[in-house]
């Protein structure tokens, strides 16, 4: 994890089970991360208002309040990137928590290698979304000579608008969201169509991208803003 000298990414985790606290609070004070724990919602937002971390990791069954109910609150006051855990991995599951604002869903049992993955790959969409190069404001990422509006789905090139379909313009929005970090074919199936190479084809992720690039690059065999990275993925170059 790359920070600044000195300076410490605090993560609180919110699970009512001690020893998983435990074993996650090691975890991540060994990946370079402070820690704080929470056993229910209420505490958790209490922590929150007061800490301010810079992720929450929150478990979906906790008792009195589940985890969507906390959730819920929390994106009423607050913008704070969370990564929901839950043993309930059906897909209207994953699609509810997202849609109420989490930033990633994690299924139990997970390994120790995946979660340290995902909370990176989150930190470092929230520095994107926190810093005003290359986004402009929270609705839109703004590179030079290309904008993605996110609130009203829209796509300028130049001066002019790039038609997209729904999922074109869901890869391009997740892949600009996190310049410069390569993602493989597996992991955009699972991120942007909620789906796996077990259930749907990689081939569509390629097909998809060679529709992006004729609409976004001026050269299509040589592009600009989505470069594959050989025996890989893809990656988005500001």
């Amino acid at each position: 994890m790359d920070t600044p000298k000195g300076e410490r990414r605090l993560v609180l985790i919110v699970d009512d089970e001690p020893m998983l606290r435990n074993l996650l609070s090691r975890l991540l004070r060994m990946e370079g991360y402070d820690v704080v724990e929470a056993e229910d919602g209420q505490v958790a937002l209490e922590l929150i208002e007061k800490r301010q971390p810079d992720l929450v990791l929150l478990d979906v069954m906790l008792p009195a309040r589940d985890g969507l109910d906390v959730l819920g609150d929390l994106r009423r006051t607050s913008e704070v990137p969370v990564i929901l855990v839950s043993a309930l991995g059906e897909e209207a599951d994953r699609v509810l928590g997202l849609k109420m604002g989490a930033d990633d869903y994690v299924v139990k049992p997970f390994s120790a290698a995946e979660l340290s993955a995902r909370i990176e790959s989150v930190l470092r969409r929230a520095q994107v979304r926190g810093s005003p190069e290359p986004r402009a404001d929270t609705n839109r990422l703004v590179f030079d000579g290309l904008v993605v509006d996110l609130q009203t789905r829209e796509v300028t090139v130049g001066s002019e608008k790039a038609e997209m379909t729904a999922k074109e313009f869901d890869l391009l929005a997740f892949l600009a969201g996190s310049p410069r970090q390569v993602f493989t074919r597996e992991q955009l199936l699972q991120r942007v169509w909620e789906s796996s190479s077990d259930w749907q084809s990689d081939a569509t992720i390629t097909e998809h991208v060679r529709r992006l690039r004729r609409k976004l690059e001026e050269d299509p065999d040589h592009p600009r803003w989505i470069v594959t990275v050989r025996g890989v993925g893809y990656r988005f170059q500001p």
